[in-house]
């Protein structure tokens, strides 16, 4: 038994990483100060873009480690304090609504541009609810892989600001209403968004108006049913309601679908995403509601989608590839300067009226 098991594969251990007997071992800093002649001082200075190596030196440094394929140990980096050129976002969504955002797909095109251009990765992660996203978050800070963090979908009273600000991350909260803690942030005015919604429908003649919002949780959502019930009271709507969904097209139609087989039925829906508001004008057409004849319809984003319909859709629109940028380069100042606080109001949506809307029947 003894014999067998000396001849076992047995897998060694050494420091935080297991080694293969047969695997190549993993070059050094040593490997290429000997190759370079140099001290591994000097490597580290040249690696770390430090001073101290003449600019000769820390080329040939350099470009040895490219030959030997090096790269930093995530241990070491983590001990040394070294930057992870990379920044994480965490999504607590279901993945299939987010596959059909048109939304996040001009976001992250924005936010992986203003970081490219920084030779910054963006690491993307897709978890069931907040308490993994924290965890996310707690095994990022521990190993070290992320410089920063970007934060979405701002609930009431998050438990995630609390989290991020006790492990010490650099971050940005997108959304919300303004400053939040110690966090610094980029926000748009959601408020007064869907407050030129209200007034536009009224100055319409319309008096019944359907919400179809997002999660309630989410504190822009609370922002736009907070406007919409001013409105209500300062226009002196006859009946508005809201109706929370998890902005995918499936509940946008069933609730659209729900909404004009009932009394009173809305003359007019406002939807929090544009995919919602594509499959509501598809209900309205399979139930033979003209539009915008006998009902309006509003989209609280703009993307090709909704330009793309029959009627084109009235919508807010701004230009969100401009503010997954705003957001990159705000992350990068934070991480440059971790005790700078940025608190950045984005544009605030604009109105951009199509045919989808009319004065009331």
């Amino acid at each position: 038994m003894a014999a067998q098991g000396r001849d076992a594969h047995v897998p060694q251990h050494t420091g935080d990483e297991t080694v293969e007997p047969n695997a190549p071992a993993r070059p050094t800093i040593s490997d290429i100060a000997r190759r370079a002649g140099v001290s591994k001082g000097a490597v580290s200075f040249a690696l770390n873009g430090r001073p101290g190596v003449s600019a000769d030196t820390r080329g040939r440094i350099l470009r040895i480690a490219e030959e030997l394929n090096w790269r930093p140990h995530r241990a070491a980096r983590a001990l040394s304090g070294a930057r992870t050129d990379s920044v994480g976002l965490v999504f607590a969504r279901p993945a299939r609504t987010l596959g059909v955002e048109p939304f996040f797909a001009h976001l992250l095109s924005g936010l992986q541009a203003g970081l490219s251009a920084e030779g910054i990765a963006l690491q993307l992660l897709i978890v069931e609810d907040t308490e993994a996203e924290i965890d996310v978050y707690h095994r990022w800070a521990s190993e070290h892989r992320v410089d920063g963090l970007v934060l979405v979908d701002l609930k009431v009273d998050d438990p995630r600001i609390p989290a991020v600000e006790q492990l010490g991350l650099p971050a940005i909260i997108l959304g919300g209403s303004g400053p939040h803690d110690s966090l610094s942030s980029v926000w748009a005015d959601d408020h007064a968004a869907m407050t030129s919604i209200i007034d536009y429908l009224g100055a319409l003649g319309h008096t019944r108006l359907a919400h179809i919002a997002g999660v309630s949780a989410f504190a822009h959502t609370q922002e736009r049913v907070r406007a919409l019930q001013e409105g209500t009271q300062r226009l002196a709507l006859e009946h508005v309601q809201t109706v929370h969904t998890d902005f995918s097209d499936s509940e946008g139609a069933s609730t659209t679908r729900r909404l004009l087989s009932g009394r009173p039925r809305p003359s007019a829906i406002i939807y929090d995403s544009d995919v919602m508001a594509v499959a509501g004008l598809g209900v309205a057409m399979e139930m033979g509601v003209s539009v915008p004849g006998e009902l309006s319809i509003i989209s609280f984003d703009d993307s090709v989608l909704t330009q793309l319909m029959h009627p084109a859709l009235t919508a807010l629109t701004r230009d969100t590839y401009a503010l997954g940028i705003q957001v990159a380069e705000a992350l990068m100042s934070v991480i440059s300067d971790p005790h700078s606080r940025w608190h950045v109001q984005a544009d605030t949506p604009s109105l951009v009226v199509r045919e989808s809307t009319a004065p009331a029947a």
